[in-house]
């Protein structure tokens, strides 16, 4: 996958974590990007890992994985950016 289609699929994630996960979340469209891109990553790297493909492969798994991820980073990314008084 080239860097144009990662990036992306990187949003594409991120939009989908942030549906998921409820609430309103206060991220920018770059902080969306980064999130979605970081849970590609590691969806990537355990598809690799479990020999399910190349960690720059577009699968099932990798995608499951990188969306999961995502939701979970976007949660802590919400945790840590709250200003809860």
């Amino acid at each position: 996958m080239n860097i144009i289609g990662f990036l992306v699929f990187g949003l594409f994630v991120g939009a989908v974590a942030r549906l998921i996960k409820p609430g309103k979340q206060n991220l920018s469209l770059l902080a969306t990007l980064a999130l979605g891109v970081v849970g590609s990553i590691i969806g990537g790297m355990v598809a690799s890992a479990l020999g399910k493909g190349d960690i720059w492969e577009l699968n099932f798994l990798g995608a499951t994985v990188a969306i999961i991820s995502a939701v979970l980073l976007v949660g802590v990314a919400e945790a840590l950016t709250s200003k809860k008084h």
